[in-house]
């Protein structure tokens, strides 16, 4: 499902002496089956925009469009629930947001909720606590007897159940140890891969953006000052230093590297390995010559 948004624009309290904009003119192009990463600091307008995916919040003014559905300022929307079944949100802690007796029930609940029959919902649930990588028999279990880190891979599971088109992951890794967060951020780039999902991102970790992402987003006061690849995005420090950001650890060693041997190398890096290999070739250069 193809995500765009034009001149969308957000304020909260609207027509009260509280009224105060959360986004200011935002033009947002995410194709269907990308992965697309919205960084920017505490207070950016991340939180805000990603409540506009599944209509969550409506724009005060500007469009929302989703795939071939419109949600657009000062028009009442039609009926949303086709749209939030489709689109997934995944909120920071989502364990937080469990609540019945067992596993398998609480799974079970998005999709019975949007029409589907138990025994539909019963075989996504099992199929979908696979896909997270947790045993059939935790289905019999309480949530609440489980581990913080299969408490959210339960709750991923829940939004998976309800065949997403689009899953929109909002700070998925905090709270996490470094194993669990790596071991979140691969589950959900197998599950981007597997099911062809468009996959959004709102995160702080700039590593992650730089792992994962197709194209990225920079939100700054409300603003999108920026959209590019991670490769566009993480070469231009300067431009990031004046919108407080930094670049990822390994871009930061690479820039070590280069002011070691006296030579940029011919990309900028985004994984251990690309270094790696653009280490050697340089080496490999120098030697011949």
């Amino acid at each position: 499902m193809d995500i765009k948004l034009q001149q969308v624009s957000f304020a909260y309290s609207v027509g009260t002496p509280f009224e105060k904009y959360a986004l200011f003119d935002v033009n947002l192009n995410i194709p269907s089956k990308t992965y697309h990463a919205i960084i920017g600091h505490t207070g950016s307008g991340k939180s805000t925009i990603l409540q506009h995916f599944n209509g969550l919040l409506k724009p005060t003014k500007g469009v929302v469009q989703l795939g071939e559905r419109k949600i657009e300022a000062g028009k009442k929307a039609k009926e949303l629930k086709p749209i939030r079944q489709k689109v997934g949100i995944v909120f920071q802690f989502p364990e937080h947001q469990l609540f019945e007796e067992t596993v398998l029930k609480d799974i079970m609940f998005g999709p019975m909720n949007f029409g589907i029959s138990e025994e539909e919902a019963e075989k996504r649930a099992r199929e979908c606590i696979k896909l997270v990588g947790l045993p059939e028999e935790v289905l019999e279990k309480s949530p609440f007897d489980l581990s913080g880190g299969q408490m959210r891979r339960v709750a991923i599971a829940g939004v998976l159940a309800m065949n997403p088109e689009v899953i929109v992951l909002d700070e998925p890794t905090a709270g996490l140890d470094p194993r669990g967060q790596k071991e979140i951020m691969d589950l959900f780039y197998r599950l981007h891969k597997e099911r062809g999902l468009t996959t959004i991102l709102v995160t702080h970790s700039m590593e992650d953006a730089a792992k994962y992402a197709d194209q990225i987003s920079i939100m700054h006061e409300g603003h999108c000052v920026r959209t590019g690849t991670p490769r566009e995005i993480f070469a231009d420090n300067e431009f990031l230093k004046k919108y407080r950001l930094e670049v990822p650890r390994i871009v930061k060693f690479q820039q070590k590297i280069e002011n070691l041997i006296g030579q940029s190398l011919s990309k900028v890096c985004l994984t251990e390995e690309e270094l790696a290999d653009e280490i050697a070739r340089v080496m490999k250069e120098r030697d011949q010559s």
